[in-house]
């Protein structure tokens, strides 16, 4: 499991619009990558039309997006036109960024153990390391927390460090 200060191994996962995520493509920016149990469900919409809702933010600061769940490419593709998401989903059907991230943990679904996907979310640095680690995450408060570290970090990078942000999970 990855830990805020560790190097993000060089990943190729699949993701919606035909495309592949290479992170190394993605050097030279920051990157957040969020993890959600899955499409179609109550808090999950709501997480993912605030990150839609602050894409042009994100992007605005240098940041790359990515959502994360455990659904096939096709559930991806149709929840992607539904809410009318301006970024890319990576499914993560083998659990290969799931287990890397460490966004598993044992559960029960009706009395039988299972491994559920805690809601994470990560900040990747531009040259690649981890440098900030939600977990599971408060949906009212979250995405604002996200954009406002990212702000920050940003403005840390080009030296228009104005204030320190404060946020929930802090």
């Amino acid at each position: 499991m990855l830990k805020v200060g560790d190097y993000v191994p060089d990943f190729t996962v699949p993701a919606t619009s035909g495309q592949n995520v290479h992170l190394k493509a993605f050097t030279g920016q920051q990157i957040v990558i969020y993890f959600y149990p899955k499409n179609n469900t109550p808090a999950c919409i709501i997480e993912n039309q605030d990150f839609a809702a602050n894409y042009t933010r994100l992007r605005n600061q240098n940041t790359q997006l990515f959502g994360v769940s455990r659904d096939s490419l096709a559930s991806h593709e149709r929840f992607k036109a539904s809410q009318a998401l301006p970024f890319e989903l990576i499914s993560d059907p083998d659990n290969q960024l799931c287990t890397l991230f460490g966004v598993l943990k044992a559960k029960k679904l009706f009395d039988k153990p299972i491994m559920g996907l805690v809601r994470s979310t990560f900040l990747i640095n531009q040259n690649g390391r981890l440098i900030r680690a939600w977990r599971d995450v408060n949906i009212k408060t979250h995405v604002h927390d996200v954009i406002d570290y990212v702000e920050f970090y940003h403005s840390k990078l080009t030296g228009s460090l104005t204030t320190t942000p404060t946020t929930a999970n802090d």
